[in-house]
Order: C-alpha cells, then sequence, then structure tokens
C-alpha cells in the first residue's frame, strides 16, 4: 500500500493541541504562586460572564470550566479567530492545601484562586520536654 506523507500533518497537529479548535479550544493560560499561607493561581478567561464559570473539587483535585458561547445571531462572520466553547483545566493539588476553603473572585477576565495551606501544613514547633533518668527498677522474676 503505498502512503502518502503529509509534511504539515504533525505541525497541524501539534497547532491544534497547542492553540485548540474551534470544537476544542485550547487551556487557559495560569500563573501560581505562594503567598504566604496561601496558593494563588491566576487564570485567564476573557469574554466569559462569571455565571459561566464552573469550580469544583473531587479529592485533591480542582476542575475550571468556563464558556464562551458561540454567537446566535444571523450576521455574517469575517473574521473568527477567538475561540469559543467550553474550556476546562485540572489541577491536581496537594494535600498541604485546604481544600474546604478555596476563594474565587473574577475581574476583568482574569479568575483568581486563593487556596489556604492547611493548618497541618504549616511549619509549627515542637516542645522539647526533658526527661530525667531515675534509676532503673529491679525486675523481679
Amino acid at each position: 500500500m503505498l502512503m502518502r506523507t503529509d509534511p504539515f500533518r504533525e505541525v497541524d497537529r501539534l497547532a491544534q493541541q497547542v492553540f485548540g479548535t474551534t470544537g476544542r479550544p485550547a487551556v487557559m493560560p495560569m500563573d501560581a504562586w505562594r503567598q504566604g499561607d496561601n496558593f494563588v493561581v491566576e487564570l485567564d478567561i476573557p469574554g466569559v460572564s462569571a455565571e459561566g464559570i464552573e469550580l469544583d473539587v473531587e479529592r485533591n483535585v480542582l476542575t475550571i470550566k468556563a464558556e464562551r458561547p458561540g454567537r446566535d445571531d444571523d450576521s455574517e462572520t469575517l473574521a473568527s479567530e477567538r475561540p469559543r466553547g467550553v474550556f476546562s483545566r485540572q489541577l491536581v493539588l496537594g494535600d498541604n492545601l485546604d481544600l474546604d476553603r478555596v476563594e474565587a473572585a473574577y475581574e476583568a477576565g482574569v479568575l483568581r484562586l486563593r487556596i489556604p495551606v492547611a493548618e497541618r501544613a504549616k511549619p509549627r514547633k515542637i516542645q522539647v520536654v526533658e526527661n530525667r533518668a531515675e534509676e532503673p527498677t529491679a525486675l523481679t522474676a
């Protein structure tokens, strides 16, 4: 069987993974850092309303879903470069974060998540108690 090779096929496949398609948009760009006793995550989701964003936590996986709906009117499209549809991203978070107290705020197209460090993961001092040697007790048989 003769197979024709297309040198641009892999480039096209890679571009779809990185930039997405209209049916499957690219992932949301993200920054993350630790600020004191909080882990902060910012995701760019421009053009999405706050009502169009869903956050779900299951075990230690935080799932972010957002939807930028398509145009519903009868207008003629001249250019369509902004991806539409459902965007999603999953963050696998360590046990050292308190996923019961996640705070989310959305402003100017940026979703900011603030995840507190769990109390059990915070550094703490352990007091050392001095044991004074007592005379050994005799064992009787």
